[in-house]
């Protein structure tokens, strides 16, 4: 079983794009009400967005099921008000709802939060339970930035965060620390500011007693967590000198995924941090979608970097492929189960 735990819908149908157009577009008028979700998109539009593209790219690669949410960069979290992201987020969500009911063998469903800049998290939480408990979702990406390239909210160990993680704690879901676009001209989206998130949302983790407050906090630090495993002397070292505890205490919270376009990468990741903490992942369709001329694959073709690593070990693989995945999303395995037995009632 391979499971790929991050995935954007990147090719959703035009309609999406549109209303969000519309929306930004109204902000400029204060006289008029905030526009609700008014557009439609059928189910052959859903399939073909998805057969074309996301569902045809992970049978090519070999891989089984998607971890599957709205478009990171578009989520755009300072755009108007806490509305204006309530309204997006809930048609983001609903998507892809939607397109999980149509594949459930091959899409699971994790949310975006309806998040804005100097808003208590606490204001996710009703959005969360929905997705969830309603819609059967295993999880939810989490902007540790909603300001969007500025860093105006706290860090992500402050108490203004507690509310929220009380109820991933309770619901049993893991978030992955995602951010999203940047307005800031000094980082570009996703070669910058994808990868300070990473590795400044691990820095925060280090210096902060939040898994002593939720033990069983789970976060999926994204794209090889950053610059964390190509620095991992330093933060061993500088947990030493911090008067914190091992690297290893943390990680039993912490966990990165195989976001990294390069066997030499992939490699290190692999070597470098402990094989109970690193989930298969590719990202498709997501940030890097080109081939490499000296390869003649598409970068972001993470399963063939791992398929060439010959000192990985068949249990190693299984917990890389599969077994990390289903232990830090444990409703993943009720969504398969699920699916697994509609199919029997169909047979």
């Amino acid at each position: 079983m391979i499971i790929d735990c991050h995935g954007h819908y990147t090719t959703s149908p035009p309609a999406l794009n549109d209303y969000r157009k519309r929306q930004i577009a109204a902000l400029e008028n204060p006289a008029l009400p905030p526009l609700t979700p008014d557009f439609h998109i059928t189910d052959d539009e859903i399939r073909e967005s998805l057969e074309k593209n996301q569902l045809r790219m992970q049978r090519e690669r070999g891989v089984d099921l998607t971890i599957f949410s709205p478009m990171a960069g578009a989520m755009a979290h300072h755009v108007g008000s806490e509305t204006t992201s309530q309204h997006w987020t809930r048609a983001s969500n609903d998507l892809i709802h939607r397109a999980v009911a149509l594949y459930p063998g091959q899409l699971a469903g994790v949310c975006q939060l309806p998040q804005s800049p100097g808003v208590s998290p606490a204001n996710c939480i009703a959005e969360l339970e929905r997705c969830v408990l309603e819609l059967g979702f295993v999880g939810c990406n989490l902007n540790p930035d909603p300001s969007d390239g500025y860093w105006t909210d706290p860090p992500l160990t402050a108490r203004h965060w507690y509310p929220l993680y009380e109820k991933l704690v309770e619901l049993d879901v893991p978030a992955m620390v995602h951010v999203s676009c940047s307005c800031n001209p000094n980082f570009h989206h996703t070669g910058a500011h994808y990868l300070n998130g990473d590795t400044t949302a691990f820095m925060q983790f280090l210096m902060s007693d939040l898994f002593k407050d939720f033990p069983t906090l789970r976060f999926v630090i994204p794209h090889g967590g950053g610059a964390v495993p190509y620095h991992w002397g330093r933060y061993r070292g500088l947990a030493q000198q911090l008067n914190r505890p091992p690297l290893e205490d943390m990680m039993k919270n912490v966990f990165f995924d195989t976001c990294v376009y390069h066997r030499p990468g992939i490699e290190l990741l692999l070597e470098v941090v402990p094989p109970d903490n690193v989930l298969f992942a590719s990202e498709i369709i997501g940030a890097v979608k080109g081939i490499d001329p000296r390869t003649g694959y598409h970068y972001d073709d993470t399963k063939r970097y791992i398929d060439a690593v010959d000192w990985l070990d068949v249990q190693r693989r299984e917990k890389l492929f599969s077994g990390n995945a289903l232990r830090v999303y444990p409703r993943l395995a009720a969504h398969m189960a699920r699916h697994a037995s509609a199919n029997r009632s169909l047979a």
